[in-house]
């Protein structure tokens, strides 16, 4: 009786299992579940997590598209520049299903592989648009600055989102940029003198920059000099008209007393030299310290 009694539990279990399997079918987080109603998709995407009731095959059947990005990268193909250089190119793209229930019928049960395909020949002709828009030297330049990496990627992504929007696929580029470059061998050497020419006029360019400048500041420091050198000539010639003009007020007074005036000139310049603590050694026939003459000799007379 309790083993009857367990494999009906068993089997309750089982049909109640294989019922759910019937009638749910859960989505994850990473997945959106588009349902056909005999083959045909129904309005509703099921983009969120969860368990969802249906109707069992072939009324309803369940197809989970992975709604994360993709990645992919087209040929390095070769394409002619604007300026008629041969260039090859390659790009990673990434994109993502924005609109299941449209994606789906576009392609063949959501097949993303074949959806990757068709964006890749899309990548390619607009990359080939672009590139041969810009010249070389957007591509490869001696001046970074030059560069135009940023500006031809956002052409690439949006022609093709363009295409997209009006083909109406589902499908969105989340991002895209040129990952390699290269140039046939037969022009590479002809590149590489275009930018030692191109250095080579960036360098000429910045030494004259260099001697133009430099030529500014020693302009600029013979003028300072001109004009501070014609200031103190012009301070000395006022400094000496002020001593001819108090020479010439006291030269009747001196005249007047030669020997008293020189006396006193020599008593200025010797009150001038003894101002501070000084120890002095100095000859008694110079002027002024031949006023110690007479003073010396008494003192070794005494």
């Amino acid at each position: 009786m309790k083993r009857n009694l367990l494999t009906i539990i068993i089997s309750a279990v089982l049909a109640l299992i294989f019922v759910l399997l019937l009638f749910v079918f859960q989505v994850r987080q990473s997945e959106v579940a588009v349902v056909t109603f005999f083959g045909k998709p129904t309005a509703k995407q099921y983009d969120q997590p969860g368990a969802y009731l249906r109707w069992p095959w072939p009324i309803h059947s369940v197809y989970k598209l992975d709604q994360r990005i993709q990645n992919f990268e087209d040929k390095f193909t070769e394409t002619l520049t604007g300026d008629s250089v041969n260039l090859m190119t390659t790009v990673y793209v990434g994109w993502r299903i924005t609109d299941a229930k449209v994606f789906f019928p576009k392609f063949k049960g959501g097949s993303v592989l074949e959806a990757e395909r068709k964006l890749e020949d899309m990548v390619t002709a607009a990359k080939a648009a672009v590139v041969g828009k810009h010249a070389l030297a957007d591509f490869v330049n001696a001046n970074e600055k030059e560069l135009k990496f940023d500006a031809i990627e956002s052409e690439i992504k949006n022609i093709i989102a363009a295409q997209l929007a009006t083909n109406n696929w589902g499908v969105g580029i989340e991002y895209l940029a040129i990952k390699r470059l290269g140039l046939p061998e037969s022009v590479t050497q002809a590149v590489f003198d275009r930018m030692t020419n191109e250095r080579k006029v960036l360098a000429d360019t910045l030494e004259s920059e260099g001697l133009s400048e430099a030529a500014k500041i020693r302009s600029t420091a013979d003028r300072e000099a001109a004009e501070k050198i014609s200031k103190a000539d012009s301070e000395a010639r006022k400094i000496r008209a002020q001593g001819e003009a108090v020479a010439a007020d006291l030269l009747p007074v001196f005249q007047q007393n030669p020997e008293l005036a020189t006396f006193l000139l020599r008593t200025e310049a010797l009150e001038a030299a003894l101002k501070e603590r000084t120890t002095l050694i100095f000859d008694t026939r110079t002027p002024p310290f031949d006023l110690f003459t007479g003073v010396l000799t008494n003192k070794t007379a005494k």
